[in-house]
This record gives structure tokens, C-alpha cells and sequence, in this order.
């Protein structure tokens, strides 16, 4: 079993090399496309295909000894596809007696198994009875997205007028939100941390973000499984100042969220709030803010804020929204409604009856407020599912981004309309690898070979050219940032394997701890270097494995310091975090300094 399990892992490392270079398959092996006829009536999970079967051979069979017994079994059978060349599986279509078939193939030697083939749902279908009212959802692919990821952890800041969370004197938590996970907001226009909702827009936006699903009640979110933090900036009017929202942002940032949404704009250029999204940016918070509702090529303040991601929005056929803003600062679109078609066109979610807080009613809005957090809940997907800060998630954003007219860029749609799962699958593809860490690291490494003394400096290309200190600088900056690229399908423990290898190091506490708000100390610091160097005094072959780790190590920190993200676990001042990450740079350099010290001769 394991001798298959490597040969299967090596066979895609192999076959992805080779269609990189050719499409054709090696001669002498044919590989014909078998595709049984799948109708949509099979959708329920494990429902057999009509005559198709499933038979894999043991590793080493041939095409040609299969098609020799063809005849005796009465089928035609084909590899499914390249990968089979080497594991032997192969599929038959138009079988007309299945089980006779079977039996008889059952009983040839070469034979791992044999059995019908069986349809599968391709995606999660939440059981929320009026999930199939949301076709904004379906726009953006949230059913195949939903398959891996669901916004696990993930804080998510809502900038708005309040949401409905909470049962407090007047104010009663709308149903479709009670299960979801909420932490302490604050309330910028009432000055006290009950920040609910007396207006409706907030609980609507809230709804779009992380409505309760799969509850069997009301209507589904996009990343569901996220954590909300309701900080009201907006009155019942729906009004707010520059002052209050400044201050909300810094707020959301400095409490540990990594998304921040505004619904809101319509205000000239403020720099108190300018400065206040440059400052989340910089600790590594995504601000995602409304394009705005005056229909006019001018992008309204705080998307056009530089840090802030603006977003337009289209109706339920794709089409800019005849109210969506856009111009040159644009992002991204999202569906955001379009009622000129009544009702069905616009977003559907759980909200509050403005006339009466403590009324629940499931409200159709449109709006870029509405687009608005369709896109701040994908980038919490993205957080999820590994990205270390907001370039990162913008790059999965826009690559995702299904282009429109296939141009790259438009003032209308900016990158093109929101796709969460392309997004995932941008994110999880190898394209977005942390290089500055790997340039921080080099050049901290110019920094300790300068240090040393002409007959203590090894060679500057020798070390780089050496296996055993390259590679755990890699580890330790990059990852195996291929990984997911290449094995990105394993389940369960390979899984698991798969998910921390691609990450840096210091990032697998994202997989022993989970993905919180904050990351944890005890992996962002010198402690890994600084205890494997107590190894290197006896064993000193290790010397230039532990340097490569260390400056690695180094590297990564001191682009955390500049960044200034992310925010650390436990530290009493949140101040403190880049102080932090400074001096466990500087002891890594130390540790790396005397790792690569040659001893006089």
C-alpha cells in the first residue's frame, strides 16, 4: 500500500512535468476520453451511473493485456486518464449487463477491484429553503468553494449600522444569525460595545458575510464559518462621521481582524480615514469598501482610498448595476442586485425591520453595500485557506476574477466579476509565493558574511550552492510553495502534510493551532533555531543546515517587522508584536552568524 501510495505521488510529479512540456501521450499508449453520460438526476451522492464500471488493474498491467481480454468480458475499456497510465484504472461506458460483467472481470488475477460506476454532487448544496433564491451566490461559484473552504476563524470587522447579535433591552438577534460566531465590537455612535443594529443595512451586509447555512432555516452566507465583529460607525439614519469611522478602523485592525467591510461612502477625501486604512493595511488587515450608488465613473471615498479594495455591482445577469459607481480606482464587481427586475433581483438576506428593531424579516436589497461583502467574505476564504496578508489576497482576488469582454482591466467590473473558488484555487496554485521573505533573507545573509573576518567567511556562492543550507532557508521563507499546486487533491493526513509544507515554517502554527486572529509567538521568534543550534555543539555537521534555518528564520521575521503584520497572540500591548519580531531577528542573525563562522586554522 505504500510502495502505491509513492508510485501515485511520484506519477503526478512526472505527469505534471510532462503535459508541461507536451500534450500528446508517449507513443505506443493510447489514452481515449470515456466520459459516461452523468444527467442531472443522478446528483444525489453515490447514485449509480447507467452502464458505465470502474475496474482497476494492479500496478504493471498493460494496456495491451487488458484489451486481450476484452473479448472474453464483453466490454471496452479505456484509462480514465494520463494518471492511470501508471495506477491501472480504467472505465467502460454502454455496458449493458453490468453485474455479469463484473463477475466476470472480478475473477482475473490482475484485477485490484471492479465495481459500478458511481455520480457525485460536485459541490455543497446547504439546506436553507430559500438558498435557491440566492443567485448571487451561485454567481461567484460559492457552491464548488464551499467544498473546502468555508471561512473557519477568519474575524471579520463590519463597518456599518450595527447588527442584529445580540438579544439586549430592545434589540433581539435576528434567527438566521444565532449559531454564527461573533466577537466584541464596539459601538462608535452610542459610545458603549452593545454595536446592534437600528437601522437594517448592517444585519442585511452582516447576512451576506456569515448567515448561519445548512441550519434548514432562511438563506445561506458566503463564508459562514467566519467570525463577525459588529462595530457600528452609522446611526439609525444611516449616517456617520470620517472621526468615528477613523477610529473604527483602527479599532477592527488593533482587535484582530483581517477583514474589514464598508458599506459605506458618499464623503469627500478625508486623511484621517485615509490614514486609518493605510494603518489596518499595514498590519496586514483587508479593507473592502463600496465603489458607491450615484451610476457615475467617479469611485467615492473610502474605496478610493490606496490599501482599500473598491468594489462595483452587477445584477443577476452579469451586467453592470444602472446605480454602481466605477472609475480608474476600481478593483473588483460582485453581484450587488438589480430590482428593476423585481424582488428576485435583488440580494436576499435576514435582517431587521427598521420600524422595529426587535422584528426579524428577510429583506431583498440591492447596492454596491451589497457587492460589498460578497468580496470581503471571499478574501476571509482566502485568510482561511493560508493567505499571510492583504497582497496576497488581493493577487488571489483579481485571478480569480472572471474577466469580462476578456479584457484584464476595466473601469466597470476592474479586474472582472468575483469568483470564490477561482480565487481558492489562484491562492492554493503556486502563484502567490512570499518572495520578499526569501529577499529579506538573502540580503540579511550578505549582512552576516560582511561581518565576518576574511578567514571566517565562507564563500558567498559555496553556501548558496550548498544543498543542506539552501533548502532550510527555503523552508523556512517560501515553503514548498509548489505543494498545492502539484498535490493539492490529497485528503486526511497527506492532506495535512501537503497544507504545512507549502507554508514557510514560521506559518505551520497556522496548522497545529488553527487559523486564529493573531499568530502565535512561540513559532514567530528564534525559539526553533535557537533550540535545534544546542544539537549543533555535538553534531557539527548540521552547522550549515541550522545557518540556512536561522537566516530563513530571520528573514521572514524582519519582513513581518516592516510589514508590521501580524499581530501576535498573548503579548499584553499590541504595540509590542513588532519589537518583537525585531529582537528574535536579531538572535536569529546571531545564531546564523555563528552557525556559518569557519574556525581558524
Amino acid at each position: 500500500m505504500l510502495r502505491r501510495t509513492v508510485a501515485k505521488a511520484v506519477t503526478a510529479l512526472v505527469v505534471a512535468t510532462a503535459m508541461a512540456c507536451s500534450t500528446q501521450p508517449k507513443e505506443g499508449t493510447s489514452v481515449t476520453a470515456v466520459t459516461p453520460a452523468v444527467t442531472p438526476d443522478m446528483a444525489e451522492a453515490g447514485a449509480v451511473v447507467p452502464g458505465a464500471i470502474v475496474v482497476d488493474f494492479k500496478d504493471g498491467t498493460t494496456k495491451e493485456q487488458f484489451d486481450a481480454w476484452e473479448a472474453e468480458w464483453g466490454v471496452d475499456l479505456e484509462f480514465n486518464s494520463v494518471e492511470s497510465l501508471d495506477d491501472g484504472l480504467t472505465i467502460a461506458d454502454r455496458v449493458e449487463d453490468v453485474e455479469g460483467v463484473l463477475e466476470r472481470i472480478r475473477q482475473n488475477p490482475a484485477v485490484e477491484f471492479a465495481e459500478p460506476m458511481r455520480a457525485y454532487r460536485s459541490s455543497y448544496t446547504p439546506n436553507d429553503p430559500d438558498y435557491g433564491k440566492q443567485w448571487n451566490l451561485k454567481m461567484i461559484g460559492m457552491p464548488q468553494a464551499w467544498d473546502s473552504n468555508r471561512g473557519k476563524g477568519v474575524v471579520v470587522a463590519v463597518l456599518d449600522t450595527g447588527i442584529a447579535y445580540e438579544d439586549h433591552e430592545d434589540f433581539k438577534q435576528v434567527p438566521d444569525l444565532k449559531g454564527v460566531k461573533f466577537v466584541q465590537g464596539f459601538d462608535f455612535v452610542n459610545d458603549d460595545v452593545h454595536a446592534n443594529d437600528d437601522h437594517g443595512h448592517g444585519t442585511h451586509v452582516a447576512g451576506t458575510i456569515a448567515q448561519a447555512t445548512n441550519n434548514g432555516q432562511g438563506v445561506a452566507g458566503v463564508a459562514f464559518e467566519a467570525t463577525l465583529m459588529p462595530v457600528k460607525v452609522l446611526n439609525h439614519f444611516g449616517s456617520g462621521t470620517s472621526a468615528d469611522i477613523a477610529d473604527a478602523i483602527r479599532f477592527a485592525a488593533d482587535k484582530g481582524a483581517k477583514v474589514i467591510n464598508m458599506s459605506l461612502g458618499g464623503g469627500g477625501y478625508s486623511q484621517t480615514m485615509a490614514s486609518a486604512v493605510e494603518y489596518a493595511r499595514k498590519k496586514g488587515v483587508t479593507v473592502v469598501a463600496a465603489a458607491g450608488n450615484a451610476g457615475r465613473p467617479r469611485v467615492e471615498f473610502p474605496a478610493a482610498y490606496p490599501g482599500a479594495v473598491a468594489v462595483s455591482a452587477v445584477g443577476p445577469d452579469g451586467a453592470l448595476a444602472p446605480y454602481s459607481s466605477y472609475g480608474k480606482e476600481l478593483d473588483i464587481a460582485a453581484p450587488g442586485g438589480d430590482k428593476r427586475q423585481g424582488d428576485a433581483g435583488g440580494i436576499l438576506q435576514n435582517t431587521i425591520d427598521p420600524r422595529d428593531p426587535a422584528r426579524s424579516i428577510y429583506a431583498s436589497f440591492q447596492g454596491t453595500s451589497m457587492a460589498t461583502p460578497h468580496v470581503a467574505a471571499v478574501a476571509a476564504l482566502l485568510y482561511a485557506a493560508g493567505a499571510s496578508g492583504p497582497d496576497e489576497v488581493e493577487k488571489a482576488l483579481y485571478a480569480g476574477a472572471v474577466r469580462v469582454n476578456g479584457q484584464e482591466r476595466t473601469d466597470e467590473y476592474g479586474h472582472g466579476l468575483l469568483n470564490a473558488q477561482k480565487s481558492l484555487e489562484a491562492l492554493g496554485g503556486g502563484a502567490l509565493i512570499p518572495w520578499p521573505s526569501a529577499w529579506w533573507a538573502l540580503a540579511l545573509l550578505a549582512l552576516v558574511l560582511l561581518t565576518l573576518g576574511r578567514r571566517e567567511r565562507p564563500g558567498y556562492f559555496n553556501i548558496l550552492a550548498t544543498p543542506s543550507f539552501l533548502l532550510p532557508l527555503c523552508l523556512a521563507t517560501v515553503g514548498v510553495f509548489f505543494a498545492r499546486s502539484w498535490f493539492g487533491g490529497a485528503s486526511g493526513v497527506a492532506g495535512d502534510v501537503v497544507n504545512a509544507v507549502s507554508l514557510p515554517i514560521p506559518d505551520w502554527q497556522r496548522i497545529i493551532f488553527g487559523r486564529g486572529k493573531l499568530a502565535n509567538p512561540l513559532f514567530y521568534s528564534a525559539l526553533i533555531p535557537l533550540g535545534l543550534s544546542f544539537f549543533a555543539i555535538k553534531f557539527r555537521g548540521l552547522r550549515p543546515a541550522l545557518g540556512g534555518l536561522s537566516i530563513g528564520f530571520a528573514g521572514f521575521l524582519a519582513y513581518a517587522a516592516w510589514a508590521k503584520a501580524p499581530g501576535l497572540a498573548y503579548l499584553p500591548f499590541t504595540f509590542l508584536a513588532v519589537p518583537w519580531l525585531m529582537v528574535n531577528t536579531f538572535v536569529c542573525l546571531f545564531i546564523a552568524r555563528a552557525m556559518l563562522k569557519k574556525e581558524a586554522v
